[in-house]
């Protein structure tokens, strides 16, 4: 019956859909869910009334199309004037909201509010975007690229399959909210996407009037800024993110480069709100460390013996008493991320380092440092999957796209762990001088929202955590690739002799090939099997994003075999026969024929129509082939990121297919994969080679998936309420930078803090039976530089404290009006610039405090204690200190300081290098309480090294004997 009901429901929205026709191109399919055909359905409506204005826009001329811009430019400007008393009122009441539930109801009503403002102007003005770019670019916006562009607007994330130009669809909602000039920012996931986005959609804009920015890894701060103040800017999450907390760092409001954030667009938001959100952006500076002890930590841990521990040891562990950690130094975790020091391996270090214990207050860092050298020794941190030596530095690998990361570090002291298990010279430890989580820098925006191919899968997350609803967009033309089921082997060789003779085969066709890996290890394992047979092909691992795009352009070639990590080359087409565009510039560059060459355009007609017909023959015998073929060589932790590579292929209704191999020595089926499944196939007489294909074996695999998805979730969850803490403390001192950089008057901030300090010495000295003057005194003379004469306890009778403060208070403005005759100028900017060094240099000094309360927060768990409860109310005690600190220091060296300028204008931040890092793990990690017991699920094996002989050479390269070193 409810199916039933269901699939009425279903005809019921197609219907309302139809009515519309033919002014509305949109095929609704069951494969959506229910919310969103409803949603679609009631923004059907503006699509109509947008097709119905093309006719009447195309006859205008360009100069007319430009007008439109001032004109709704006043439209926007009016209307917001007139809802102005209801924005700010929200506001008010949102800043003030307490409770959670409450204060969603009025992010809602707000941003619901905001969209007003263009309610009566959004379908003319799509129409206006879309004629531009139909004049501009040559490209119509299809129906549904303006539904996805509504969504867009309202902002929502709009899901929409790889080939349905996302790209083209930003131009609409940008150019819309633009027009009340305070900037809309496009995320991209590259520098390289950002400028072609630039490059590709900008002239759009400027043909209607608009400025477009682009920001750059290398632009310096006046560039910067100078490309935010355009009306449309695009960058890299990590690049606004930076230049956020680097304004944060200034002495000056002329060095800021960032206006107040206004709407952004974020494009693969599933990759950076998701994946990258689950580490914060980082500026380090050196920290006074030496780095010997890595070194003596990795020689330490040689003597130990590990055990990656399974989840079936786990359980028995739990229910039947059995002691695990006997016999074992360490224990790793390899589902928790963790590693373990059980009670015989920490007596064992502490006898190797000679040191009595790993608890107490002097010795406690060794813990630390043990700890990352068996991380870094650990089955979790492999050379050339993980990470990869370049140039004598340890360099990582980017676990989701695997590409290589120069100039990132895993902080915490991992990267230096690994630094020294490959005997590299170490960098010198980082200390926070600023930090943020990618959650918290975008939730700063008026309105957020976000365009993906895959998203739906993480509705929940985008719900709970940004407040954007995802809505799935059908594709312009019907999706007719095959999804072929799973193989499953046995074993991971199986797997790969298997995955090399479908390539064979599918080359002999002339089939083009798509073959996505997870890690540079299996792409060159891949590569080499096929170099064998004699297979040409590409691999993407770790390039320039110019060159994987250049690349995957040409994968949907004719006999075309592409090697490349699964999300290798995104922002780029795959067209079935190649990419004219792409050969064009790629030969003019060879011939070293630039833009700015008068022969430029002449060459490039000529090239361009060369390889039209070339791809358009190509085009043909791919289609007859079955489309491009994707591959994948092993199932993803997130399901998303198989549909991403999945759908690389059957763009625009091109024909295609896809197909994942899968074997039980696979990460994510040996970790977290059902033991009693992979027990009952164990049973199965397998012959060498043997495929399996069942129903239980492909619903194990996703509930796999479920299983990590869940678990990353909770990381990413459990981040952000850690970093909440921090983010309020932040708001609050950068709120206090924001006020002294921009002038205000803060003389009566600094009567009021004298007023608190000089309560406190009141309270102190005077409220006992025994008034202490002369401490009140030698306070006063210590904090405001003044000695009171003829002090009034003489006074008869004395005076009440009341009239005692104000006496004394009144004796501490004149002082402080003395200073302010003498030279008001110098005074008004010392007045900044003290306090912002103070504030900056007790800022820095509770980073420090709050990354070592970080460490060993977790270690509460074993006293029965919530760590993030712990955590909340030692930071409060902390930041509290640290204010109050600021307030005292502000004051006593402004009543202190000669009125004389500094020779040389210098910030508390710009005094030590600074590093850029956005790390790929976390440190808050909560250990199960149990005795003997690891946090949660583990089950890699144990990397097993050879004996060493005590009369060979050390492994740790020494130049000693074993014996004489690490084998005493």
């Amino acid at each position: 019956m409810l199916s039933f009901i269901k699939k009425t429901t279903l005809k019921n929205h197609q219907r309302k859909i139809d009515r519309l026709k033919p002014s509305v191109n949109i095929k609704l399919g069951l494969e959506l869910p229910t919310s969103a055909i409803a949603e679609i359905s009631s923004l059907a409506k503006y699509v109509s009334q947008i097709n119905s204005l093309e006719e009447k826009v195309k006859a205008l001329s360009d100069q007319g199309l430009r007008d439109k811009t001032e004109e709704f430019k006043e439209h926007v400007f009016k209307k917001e004037k007139e809802l102005e008393s209801q924005i700010i009122e929200l506001k008010e009441r949102f800043n003030t909201a307490v409770i959670p539930e409450e204060k969603d109801k009025l992010h809602l009503s707000l941003k619901n509010l905001h969209n007003k403002v263009f309610d009566n102007i959004l379908c003319e003005a799509f129409s206006v975007v879309r004629e531009a770019a139909r004049r501009v670019c040559n490209m119509r916006h299809f129906d549904s690229q303006l539904l996805g562009g509504i969504i867009l607007h309202q902002g929502k994330i709009a899901e929409m399959a790889t080939g349905e130009g996302k790209t083209l669809v930003a131009t609409l909602p940008a150019y819309l909210n633009a027009l009340l000039g305070r900037g809309v920012h496009i995320v991209t996931v590259n520098d390289y996407l950002a400028r072609r986005d630039r490059e590709w959609m900008g002239p759009i804009y400027e043909f209607l009037g608009l400025s477009v920015g682009v920001i750059q890894h290398d632009l310096d701060p006046d560039a910067r800024r100078y490309e935010y103040s355009k009306d449309v800017t695009y960058g890299t999450n990590n690049e606004f993110g930076f230049d956020y907390l680097r304004d944060n760092m200034v002495i000056d409001k002329s060095e800021m480069v960032q206006r107040p954030f206004h709407y952004a667009i974020v494009d693969e938001v599933d990759s950076i709100l998701v994946d990258e959100a689950r580490t914060p952006l980082i500026i380090s500076g050196p920290a006074e460390e030496s780095t010997e002890k890595y070194y003596i930590a990795d020689k330490v841990i040689s003597k130990l013996k590990g055990k990656v521990v399974s989840e079936k040891e786990q359980i028995d562990a739990k229910y039947k008493g059995i002691d695990i950690s006997q016999g074992y130094d360490y224990l790793i975790d390899e589902k928790a991320h963790a590693v373990h020091l059980t009670e015989e391996g920490e007596v064992k270090v502490s006898k190797s380092l000679g040191i009595p214990s790993l608890h107490e207050i002097e010795t406690i860092e060794w813990r630390h440092h043990i700890i990352q050298a068996l991380m870094a020794h650990s089955p979790m941190y492999r050379k050339d999957v993980q990470y990869i030596i370049k140039d004598g530095k340890v360099v990582i690998v980017d676990e989701f796209t695997g590409r290589i990361m120069p100039g990132r570090r895993w902080s915490d002291g991992l990267h230096q762990a690994i630094e020294a298990k490959e005997n590299l010279k170490i960098e010198r430890e980082n200390q926070t001088l600023a930090t943020i989580t990618f959650q918290n820098y975008f939730r700063m925006y008026e309105k957020l929202a976000g365009m993906t191919g895959t998203a739906f899968t993480e509705a929940q997350e985008f719900k709970q955590i940004y407040k954007l609803d995802v809505i799935p967009i059908p594709t312009n033309r019907v999706l007719i690739r095959k999804n072929y089921p799973d193989i499953i082997y046995k074993t991971e060789k199986e797997k790969f002799d298997a995955i090399i003779l479908e390539i064979v085969e599918c080359y002999k066709n002339g089939q083009p090939v798509l073959v996505g890996t997870i890690s540079i290890e299996n792409s060159e394992i891949i590569s080499n099997l096929l170099q064998e047979r004699g297979i040409p092909h590409n691999v993407l691992n770790a390039k320039y994003h110019e060159m994987e795009a250049q690349i995957i352009a040409q994968a949907g070639r004719f006999k075309a075999i592409t090697i490349a990590t699964n999300m290798a080359g995104r922002g780029t087409d795959i067209l079935l026969g190649g990419n004219p565009d792409f050969l064009t510039k790629t030969l003019l560059r060879e011939e070293k024929i630039a833009q700015e060459n008068k022969d430029y355009n002449d060459k490039f007609k000529l090239y361009i129509e060369k390889f039209r017909k070339q791809a358009s023959d190509e085009h043909n015998k791919v289609i007859e082939t079955g489309g491009l073929h994707v591959i994948g060589t092993e199932r993803h932790e997130a399901r998303r990121i198989d549909n991403q590579l999945r759908g690389r292929s059957g763009r625009q209704g091109d024909p295609g297919s896809s197909r994942f191999y899968v074997s039980l020595e696979d990460d994510l089926m040996r970790i977290f994969g059902s033991d009693r499944l992979i027990g009952l196939l164990d049973k199965f007489s397998w012959q060498a080679g043997q495929a399996i294909e069942h129903p239980w074996v492909s619903k194990s695999i996703e509930t796999a998936q479920r299983r990590v998805e869940q678990h990353n979730f909770e990381i990413r969850k459990q981040l952000l309420e850690y970093d909440n803490v921090m983010n309020k403390q932040r708001e609050v001192i950068y709120g206090r930078r924001k006020q002294v950089l921009e002038g205000q008057d803060i003389k009566e901030d600094i009567f009021i803090i004298a007023d608190e300090i000089l309560d406190i010495y009141i309270q102190q000295f005077l409220s006992g039976e025994e008034r202490d003057y002369d401490g009140l005194d030698r306070s006063l003379k210590d904090t405001f530089g003044i000695v009171v004469e003829n002090f009034p306890p003489e006074a008869d009778p004395p005076l009440a404290e009341e009239e005692l403060k104000d006496y004394i208070f009144e004796k501490i403005k004149e002082v402080y009006h003395q200073k302010e005759i003498t030279n008001a100028e110098q005074l008004k900017f010392l007045e900044r610039f003290i306090c912002l060094q103070v504030i900056d240099t007790k800022w820095k000094e509770h980073l420090y405090a709050m990354d070592t309360l970080r460490e060993g927060i977790s270690l509460r768990a074993y006293g029965q204690r919530d760590p993030l409860i712990e955590y909340q109310r030692e930071a409060f005690n902390m930041f509290s200190g640290m204010i109050e600190s600021i307030k005292l220091e502000s004051v006593q060296a402004l009543f202190k300081v000669k009125l004389s300028m500094p020779r040389q204008v210098k910030g508390v931040f710009d005094s030590v290098p600074q590093s850029y890092i956005h790390p790929e793990k976390e440190t808050f990690k909560e250990p199960h309480v149990e005795p003997g017991m690891p946090q949660e699920t583990p089950s890699k094996p144990v990397v097993k090294t050879k004996e060493v002989g005590r009369n060979e050479p050390c492994p740790c390269k020494s130049g000693r004997k074993y014996k004489k070193c690490c084998g005493r």
